[in-house]
């Protein structure tokens, strides 16, 4: 890279518009759509789609609510004019959709693009030519009066050709290919020229077009284009104003939510950003944007795993997991801080007194895309204590204690930075079943019966357990079961533990739902270990999840006697 980048490039120049009033404006509604993934998302592929795939895509943006729909560039080749005959003949174009169609200022091809379109009952016809500059001068070496010339006879071809055709409903669309860096008194006397030879009325529409060819400069300064060209162009309250934004600067959103400020009314782009160089604007990306501010897109991505699947076949291409809104890790959480944060909004969201959506890190309800809840928080070594208890919370309706959460997250830890990988939600389940007793078919300290007696202020405990195969009876007295299911462990073996910390709760919400209990034990030098169980009798659940504990402290001291 350069030292000195300003010998080799300029600065775009800024537009003088003191009157501008699109950064206090506000966007209330949707715009009108126009997916470009069949035209100028396809024209960008390695392999451009066949007849199937365009069809498949065909559909999908129907089944996802687009009204406008440009399929092709008929007069470009065989395919695109053939999948065009094919639309129309088998009747496949709902009534409310119009199919968009494209084409090159040229008579030849402008003649080819209406034998396409004989028979259809809506179309937009598309017609372009370069205007800016650099163009004028460099590709095609004309004057301004010629390239203005060459776009009004063409306009007076289309609108001889639509009188030929009067069965159909028409649209014109006329883009200044070059807008954003076109000089902006010369776009509006081009637009001017060609709004003259159509003569728009409320019956004869006029869409005008205003692409970002290519980023040149940032979203604020295409906005003040795009309102100056329309405060300033003489029949406006007549013309559709569309922008077709790209994304090389990488600003393509935010150059089209700018220009929508700016008063545009019509977006065209393509599903997850697909086109030439860096791409077209991402449709989704803008449409949910205003779905998390309250607004409805009038788009339908309630499955969005569905249409990022039929997209990426259609394409043939990925889609990168940080995508917004569709990409596998974008409603993931690996960091600690931020798990914790995403753990404690859902749970103020039980008991907040309003229906609005306020789960930190997450902008918009996974659920509402058609997605779970199960990709939220994910476990890696970067987690922190919050992880592993969302995902028994979720998975399981565990809900962990404070210490015990901080307890399990360290032994989490220790294996995924041996393993280096994060764990699935049915390793952390396993995990914390063997690591805490939860298994009934690991246990080596097993209840298998237990009677209790009260007698005057004290309980008695009767507690049969399986001893790694051998049964053994124990006693003990107490103020309560589990003070005398510890006295009758500390009178059989000298380890001499106490109750730190107990905590119990039903995994449901019927009358026979499962209880579980946790209990943190303590011994007289320190030592602490959880313990769990799960039961139908809560009493059962609590002695167990003690045996779980006690069993922990028996294999240390078993240890120290083997060294020994």
């Amino acid at each position: 890279m350069l030292s000195h980048p300003q010998n080799k490039y300029r600065a775009f120049k800024f537009l003088d518009f003191p009157e501008r009033t699109w950064p206090s404006s506000k966007i209330t509604h949707p715009p009108i759509w126009c997916s470009t993934d069949l035209r100028d998302g396809n024209q960008a592929l390695a392999n451009p789609m066949d007849h199937d795939r365009k069809l498949k895509f065909f559909k999908l943006l129907i089944e996802s609510g687009f009204k406008q729909i440009e399929v092709a560039f008929p007069a470009a080749s065989e395919t695109d004019f053939n999948f065009v005959r094919y639309l129309i003949e088998q009747n496949m174009i709902p009534n409310d959709v119009s199919i968009q169609v494209m084409t090159q200022a040229r008579s030849d091809l402008i003649e080819r693009t209406f034998e396409s379109l004989i028979g259809v009952k809506q179309a937009i016809i598309h017609i372009y030519n370069a205007t800016a500059e650099v163009f004028r001068r460099i590709v095609f070496q004309k004057s301004k009066q010629e390239i203005i010339e060459l776009a009004v006879s063409s306009t007076k071809q289309i609108k001889s050709l639509c009188l030929k055709y009067p069965e159909t409903k028409w649209t014109y669309q006329y883009s200044p290919e070059t807008f954003c860096f076109t000089e902006i008194e010369f776009a509006l006397e081009i637009c001017e020229a060609v709004a003259e030879a159509w003569d728009p009325t409320p019956q004869n529409p006029m869409i005008i077009n205003l692409p970002t060819t290519v980023e040149v400069s940032m979203p604020n300064i295409f906005a003040d284009q795009v309102e100056y060209f329309c405060k300033h162009f003489s029949k406006r309250e007549l013309v559709c104003i569309s922008i077709h934004p790209h994304n090389d600067r990488g600003t393509g959103v935010a150059t089209a939510e700018l220009a929508l400020l700016a008063g545009a009314d019509r977006v065209e782009g393509c599903l997850f950003g697909n086109g030439e160089r860096t791409g077209n604007v991402d449709l989704v990306n803008i449409a949910l944007n205003m779905y998390t501010q309250g607004i409805s897109p009038e788009l339908d991505f309630s499955d969005i795993k569905n249409v990022a699947e039929v997209v990426k076949e259609c394409n043939e291409l990925p889609i990168h997991p940080r995508h917004p809104y569709v990409g596998e890790l974008v409603f993931t959480a690996f960091s600690g801080s931020h798990q914790d944060a995403i753990k404690k909004g859902f749970k103020a969201r039980d008991t907040q007194d309003h229906p609005f959506w306020e789960i930190p890190y997450l902008p918009i309800d996974p659920a509402d895309l058609g997605s779970n809840y199960e990709a939220v928080i994910r476990v890696n070594s970067q987690s922190g204590k919050s992880g592993a208890a969302w995902i028994l919370q979720q998975n399981h309706g565990i809900n962990l204690p404070k210490n015990l959460q901080k307890d399990f997250s360290q032994i989490v830890q220790k294996v995924t930075d041996k393993n280096n990988r994060e764990l699935t939600h049915a390793e952390i389940w396993a995990l914390f079943r063997e690591e805490y007793g939860v298994s009934s078919n690991q246990r080596e300290f097993k209840l298998i019966n237990y009677q209790s007696y009260k007698l005057e202020d004290v309980y008695k405990i009767e507690m049969s357990i399986d001893v790694e195969g051998e049964l053994l009876q124990i006693s003990g007295y107490g103020n309560g079961l589990l003070s005398a299911s510890v006295k009758a462990l500390n009178l059989e073996w000298p380890y001499q533990i106490t109750i730190a910390e107990y905590y119990e709760h039903t995994l449901g919400k019927h009358t026979n739902s499962r209880s579980i209990s946790y209990i943190h034990c303590i011994d007289s030098t320190g030592k602490a270990y959880w313990g769990v169980s799960i039961d139908t009798d809560i009493a059962a659940a609590s002695m167990q999840a003690l045996l779980n504990a006690f069993l922990k402290f028996h294999n240390l001291n078993y240890q120290k006697i083997k060294t020994h």
